[in-house]
């Protein structure tokens, strides 16, 4: 019997707010949440990155804390994985690999690779059928 648990919220680490907000909520489409005054949260529907960065002190931390650009996510694009591709590119956003077929929590997609403004490693992966 499964257990009643779902992903809440990971944490990055970015080195420059202004930049960072800007570039995920333009190219990731994520809702930018307020936290204190300095801090910020990217929101993806029901699931968030909590972000560690300039001003921040976080507590508890992992016992090697997350840094900037030594990240790996990946986030679902919910259609054609052309439409990420043509998405990227006018987000003048270049992409390091794909696409290329991959597994993801659906089983078997089609995914390309980017990374933020810091290098920490982004994907797509589109689970749409890729003849359209």
């Amino acid at each position: 019997m499964p257990l009643p648990v779902k992903l809440d919220h990971c944490v990055i680490h970015i080195s420059e707010w202004e930049r960072s907000n800007a570039f995920y909520a333009q190219v990731l489409g994520a809702e930018l949440i307020r936290r204190g005054e300095r801090g910020w949260a990217y929101r993806f529907g029901d699931t968030q990155l909590n972000l560690h960065g300039p001003g921040v002190i976080a507590e508890p931390i992992a016992r090697i804390p997350v840094m900037p650009g030594n990240s790996d996510i990946c986030f679902e694009w919910k259609g054609p994985i052309a439409d990420a591709v043509a998405h990227l590119q006018r987000c003048g956003v270049a992409i390091e690999l794909g696409p290329v077929e991959r597994n993801g929590a659906k089983d078997r997609g089609t995914s390309v690779y980017f990374r933020d403004p810091d290098g920490s490693l982004l994907e797509f992966i589109s689970y749409a059928d890729p003849r359209g």
